[in-house]
């Protein structure tokens, strides 16, 4: 059984996500904004390119570290469709102007 986790990384007033997916044989994929499905051979390494690349795993993310980054947690929420061709015109969020 696979499970995906969502990371984010804000740059400004915009989140860009990523999908962290753990297969059955204990390797792991990143499914990126550009739309590319990288390979690594264990979910800790996955881990730590996203950690890498200042992303922050959303289930660990609370509302002191969301409005830190410039956002409420309320304000976003991981992108969804029915394929990943779909889903890669959704992982750059723009939140539009403060309020």
């Amino acid at each position: 059984m696979t499970r995906d986790q969502w990371w984010l990384a804000s740059l400004g007033r915009t989140v860009i996500w990523a999908r962290l997916r753990v297969l059955d044989a204990g390797t792991a994929e990143v499914f990126d904004s550009d739309g590319n499905t990288l390979p690594y051979d264990s979910e800790d390494t996955a881990r730590g390119m996203l950690l890498d690349a200042e992303f922050v795993e959303l289930e660990g993310l609370d509302a002191e570290d969301a409005l830190a980054r410039g956002f409420a947690l309320d304000q976003i929420a991981p992108p969804e469709a029915e394929t990943d061709a779909q889903l890669r015109d959704r992982m750059v969020q723009s939140l539009g102007a403060r309020a």
